[in-house]
């Protein structure tokens, strides 16, 4: 659909004393590529709170294939499988700058649910931007 490809340079903090970057920043990573995935469209999750909803993350999966470094410049490229009703599945892949060898892959599913965490319709501006980048509608419970 829309692939966006965020830079960013593995720092000291980022890795464990084996010298590798910690497993849990990979998830962070994701994060950072989903935020500007969703800039791209012009939406933030302050807009989407600002509209009474949330999208907390229902699932997470990571699979590694090969240690970032330290002071290695990654990729972290963004895209969405699906949006459905009240979900969406973003698809993630982390990639070593230069010989763009690919370190890791994975995917969140974000529920949209209010602040009493009862599920809500996927925004419809969210709805809007993202069927505009297909040219046609979603499909309801289906992939784009």
């Amino acid at each position: 659909m829309r692939r966006v490809r965020v830079d960013y340079r593995v720092i000291y903090g980022d890795t464990d004393a084996m010298g590798v970057a910690y497993y849990a920043n990979y998830l962070r990573w994701f994060e950072m590529g989903r935020n500007e995935w969703l800039r791209s469209l012009g939406v933030t999750y302050r807009e989407i709170e600002s509209w009474g909803g949330r999208a907390p993350t229902t699932q997470a999966y990571c699979h590694y294939l090969q240690p970032a470094r330290y002071d290695d410049l990654i990729i972290i490229e963004t895209d969405v499988e699906y949006l459905r009703r009240a979900s969406i599945k973003f698809l993630y892949r982390v990639l070593r700058q230069g010989d763009e060898g690919e370190l890791a892959k994975g995917y969140t599913v974000h529920a949209f649910v209010d602040p009493e965490g009862k599920i809500l319709s996927t925004p419809a501006l969210l709805r809007e931007r993202i069927k505009a980048l297909e040219g046609r509608p979603p499909e309801s419970g289906g992939k784009l």
